[in-house]
């Protein structure tokens, strides 16, 4: 059974399917410990209604090296083996990466290497713009070069006429929990 350790910034929604598949059986994983660089991001609270151990570390006032440290401790510290990065809005370390090698997931909200670099919301607003006819969502392992690792699983959906950067992140965000669930399925 694999341990997994998650970093996220926002509402953690791509970790709900992670911890329901896990809670039914589903998934041979359990979530070591939640950590957060946003004291209120709801990713800690859902992980808290799981018994999940969670924590808050502040990336400010410190370097990228000492944030990144300290999340190294408790990763260590909870015998993390897979570290799944779910809307964590940090770019994380070099020595951080080649610490953790070939043990990072991260989910990207498009088809890398399209929209490289880009986060959020404002992916989502560039394939509108770019009136792009699919889209969706990629799992790479994370490395020194931002949003440039291999890439593991790929899930891709319509864009219809219809969407707006907010309709197209919902149906991006249901792919995502899925791909996730596969990504870590590789690693059991």
């Amino acid at each position: 059974m694999i341990k997994l350790g998650v970093l996220g910034s926002s509402n953690g929604t791509d970790l709900q399917p992670i911890l329901d598949e896990i809670a039914n059986g589903e998934l041979k994983a359990t979530v070591s410990v939640a950590i957060s660089n946003i004291q209120n991001a709801y990713i800690l609270k859902r992980a808290e209604k799981k018994g999940v151990p969670s924590f808050y570390i502040s990336h400010k006032n410190q370097t990228r090296e000492q944030f990144d440290n300290k999340i190294t401790q408790l990763f260590l510290k909870y015998e993390v083996q897979l570290i799944l990065l779910i809307g964590f809005m940090r770019i994380l370390s070099s020595k951080f990466c080649l610490d953790w090698k070939d043990k990072i997931l991260n989910v990207h909200p498009s088809l890398l290497p399209r929209y490289a670099g880009g986060m959020d919301i404002s992916v989502h607003e560039e394939v509108i713009k770019n009136k792009d006819k699919e889209t969706g969502c990629t799992i790479h392992i994370v490395t020194e070069k931002l949003d440039s690792g291999p890439i593991l699983i790929q899930k891709k959906c319509f864009v219809s006429p219809l969407d707006d950067a907010k309709t197209l992140k919902e149906k991006v965000q249901k792919l995502e929990g899925e791909a996730f669930l596969e990504a870590i399925k590789l690693f059991n």
